[in-house]
């Protein structure tokens, strides 16, 4: 963000949004914004090309709130069950963080906002939709479609439909429902579109086609593919050192508060447990995990009550927290944006931080990729002996190599 992009009250907002822009001390547009906004505040439907933590959900949020207010609907003509925005997203943590944005922009325009995500308190939801008029519902495909089929909520009288990571929907098998979905909505030609994603490919591009009508297209590419604030370090470990050398890693002093990623639930799950062995305080983030123990653990990872958090992608999908200090790649992802995603954990907010990708046999097939996208050649180390020092305790009786030959061999 740079005084070369307009500012927000260059747009001649209502003034009860931008009271809520100034609330939260928003003043220039990002890149995504400035883009958008222009665009979209004239009513044109949208495709935009931009990386998370770019600034978009501001982007359509202040679109909905801006066409709300230009076009109020009298309170006596309004009906419980009715939204007349629909953002869309792929995980409950991406819709929870929308939504939290959303009830922050609409402090003082007093519009309603109303989350119905899976694996949370659902007849809570059901009885809210049911009975209250909605203006800006956020919601994830699985979710809303049993609303949908109970006849609780109605979409056709919508005047904008935002789809929120298309490619993470693709990539979560989520497309059919958001089909589904999609027409029980008001048609296109008498709603606004606006679409997000971080890639774009063919598949991506016909379903943007579909949903829109005479879309205008943007791409933000990211500042920096690699951000810039985060010093990274590559690590060549077996897999059978890998455990170790986080275990090392982690008990350094400077490693304040950190996220451990790997590719697939039972490895956070045992990574987790196998940390917790160790004496070291950490919670497991995944999809296997409920809604509300996920919050709650957010929490105490945000509050500093667990160090560390071990998560899969997609669970780590939308989680915003500072003074995040170190980032590990247990293994590397398969798709290189998730390497970039990853890292954006910490570096964030003016802050610096540390990433450590700690590559075994395996991770060498996806290298090639991930040097491509980035645009650089990586270099590997082998760990400092520190970092290779037996971490073997009393609390154990089996050998290091069977530890770790339980926590990675046997899920590669």
């Amino acid at each position: 963000m740079t005084d070369t992009q307009p500012r927000f009250r260059d747009f001649n907002l209502d003034e009860r949004l931008q009271r809520g822009i100034d609330e939260l001390g928003f003043e220039h547009c990002t890149g995504i914004q400035g883009e958008a906004l222009p665009r979209t505040l004239k009513g044109h439907d949208l495709i935009g090309q931009a990386q998370t933590g770019t600034g978009k959900t501001a982007a359509f949020l202040i679109t909905a709130i801006q066409r709300m207010l230009e076009n109020p609907i009298p309170h006596e003509q309004r009906y419980a069950s009715e939204p007349r925005v629909l953002a869309l997203a792929p995980t409950r943590e991406l819709a929870l963080q929308i939504a939290r944005d959303a009830e922050a922009l609409t402090r003082f325009s007093n519009h309603n906002v109303v989350t119905t995500v899976g694996g949370m308190n659902y007849d809570r939801q059901r009885q809210q939709i049911r009975h209250e008029a909605i203006d800006i519902l956020v919601a994830t495909p699985g979710r809303l479609l049993d609303f949908l089929g109970s006849k609780d909520v109605f979409l056709d009288q919508l005047d904008l439909l935002i789809l929120d990571e298309a490619d993470r929907m693709l990539d979560m098998g989520f497309i059919p429902d958001v089909k589904k979905i999609i027409r029980h909505c008001t048609p296109k030609e008498r709603r606004q579109t606006v679409l997000f994603s971080a890639t774009f490919n063919q598949d991506v591009l016909n379903l943007a086609s579909m949903w829109s009508q005479n879309a205008e297209f943007i791409e933000i590419e990211p500042e920096t593919k690699a951000a810039e604030r985060v010093e990274q370090h590559f690590f060549t470990v077996s897999d059978n050192d890998k455990f170790k050398v986080l275990v090392n890693y982690l008990n350094r002093h400077d490693v304040s508060r950190a996220i451990v990623f790997a590719n697939r639930r039972d490895q956070t799950r045992r990574l987790d447990e196998g940390l917790r062995q160790r004496g070291v305080s950490s919670a497991l983030l995944s999809g296997e995990i409920a809604q509300n123990q996920r919050l709650k653990t957010l929490n105490n990872f945000k509050s500093g009550r667990v160090r560390v958090l071990v998560a899969t992608d997609v669970a780590a999908r939308g989680i915003h927290v500072e003074n995040v200090s170190h980032v590990f790649n247990y293994n590397l992802p398969d798709n290189p944006e998730d390497y970039v995603h990853r890292i954006g954990r910490t570096g964030r907010a003016g802050a610096y931080g540390t990433s450590v990708t700690l590559a075994g046999e395996d991770d060498s097939f996806v290298l090639p990729d991930l040097e491509t996208y980035l645009d650089q050649k990586l270099s590997f180390v082998r760990p400092p002996d520190d970092l290779m020092a037996s971490i073997s305790d009393a609390r154990t009786a089996r050998s290091e190599s069977t530890e770790t030959a339980q926590e990675t061999g046997s899920e590669q």
